[in-house]
């Protein structure tokens, strides 16, 4: 019983230190991936603010941090492409292609973990 109470304890003190690996680790890409969702949305580009999205579910950590840097970031970039000439909005394929790119860069900085 002592053994397994350790274990336990063992496990609890690591738990919190596998969550958040490195602290900063891809959040730079996070903030980015908000600010093209922002202006993807506010121009009426559906598909590549869809695949923004689908790239943060895939790749980007499920914690509070990255999601409202993520969020943040969107509404920010959503005003202020708003308060743009509507001319302004980048083509979505140019949109999408940067979110691409964006999603490489996630993948680096922030590693799959591989299931044992």
């Amino acid at each position: 019983m002592k053994r397994f109470a350790l274990v336990l304890f063992f496990l609890g003190l690591a738990m919190p230190a596998a969550a958040d690996v490195p602290t900063d680790a891809g959040l730079a890409e996070v903030r980015d991936l908000g600010l093209l969702n922002g202006q993807a949305l506010a121009c009426s580009h559906t598909q590549a603010a869809a695949r923004i999205k689908a790239i943060m579910i895939q790749h980007a950590p499920k914690t509070r941090r990255y999601g409202e840097a993520f969020e943040a970031t969107t509404s920010e970039a959503f005003l202020a492409q708003v308060k743009k000439d509507p001319a302004a909005c980048q083509d979505e394929t140019s949109i999408a292609s940067q979110a691409e790119g964006l999603a490489t860069r996630l993948q680096a900085a922030i590693p799959a973990v591989v299931p044992q």
